[in-house]
């Protein structure tokens, strides 16, 4: 057998084996989502863009399309999550102080600014989580309200 040959079928082989192993999912209970939702009081408009668009990766919950059980999609689809996750955890939300609540929402309104976000690679294969541009201003509205809420709170001594 050729080199070339034999290297193809131990790829092959180290593929098929690499299907029955892959990263913990992320299902985590939705009421994590509550207290976000509580907090900031989007309207169901804007819970829908927030549902469609930031759960998936800003949460710990993700809905997962059929091929994230393709190894090694799932484990670029958990990076993406994961990174997502540290950089803005809605699931997370109540163990923050105002301060930092108040700059994750600075950065969600540059993010979408920008259009940053959603990221491309999300929007191809989610067409929903596509903002327009009514959508885009009405999250960035709700996001600048939800700052002015938090820099009229009253600051810990």
């Amino acid at each position: 057998m050729k080199l070339v040959k034999k290297i193809g079928l131990v790829l092959l082989i180290a593929l098929v084996i690499a299907q029955f192993f892959g990263p913990e999912k992320n299902l985590g209970d939705v009421a994590t989502i509550a207290a976000f939702e509580a907090e900031t009081n989007p309207p169901e408009d804007i819970k829908l863009i927030l549902k469609n668009a930031c759960y998936d990766c800003h949460s710990d919950v993700t809905e997962y399309p059929w091929y994230n059980n393709i190894t090694p999609v799932n484990y670029w689809m958990n990076h993406h999550v994961e990174e997502g996750k540290e950089h803005f955890n809605i699931s997370k939300w109540a163990g923050n102080s105002i301060k930092r609540k108040d700059h994750k929402f600075e950065e969600l309104i540059e993010e979408v600014e920008e259009g940053e976000m959603p990221l491309n690679s999300y929007t191809w294969t989610h067409g929903d989580a596509k903002l327009s541009d009514a959508q885009v201003k009405a999250l960035i509205d709700w996001a600048k309200n939800v700052r002015v809420m938090y820099a009229m709170a009253p600051k810990p001594e």
